[in-house]
């Protein structure tokens, strides 16, 4: 499993599988309530993840993270993205409050 991917799935109630019989659909199902999660919060799981496995990133990098959840039990879809850099992103982990967010057209402009 590439780096990024391992980062990302660990940042969800639960493990990713593309084909499941019905009685592994139980074990995600249980799995996930252990550990529920909002879009939200597995966006912040990856960033943190990313920052934690590749502690070398400058304060000048980019990350970028955004999940879709398509919704079954209601009638909008949930989409949660954050982004901005190395610098930034560390600021905001280590509970200090950003004067400023870079987005990624600022960045590559830049």
């Amino acid at each position: 499993m590439t780096a990024l991917l391992e980062i990302v799935e660990h940042s969800m109630s639960s493990p990713i599988y593309e084909l499941l019989k019905r009685p592994d659909e139980l074990f995600v199902v249980e799995h996930a309530h252990l550990q529920p999660r909002f879009v939200e919060d597995s966006v912040r799981f990856s960033l943190k993840g990313a920052l934690d496995r590749h502690p070398a990133l400058a304060d000048s990098d980019f990350l970028f993270a955004r999940q879709a959840n398509l919704e079954t039990i209601h009638r909008h879809d949930v989409v949660a993205e954050r982004s901005g850099t190395v610098g930034e992103l560390r600021a905001e982990l280590a509970g200090e409050t950003s004067r400023s967010h870079t987005e990624l057209r600022d960045w590559l402009t830049a």
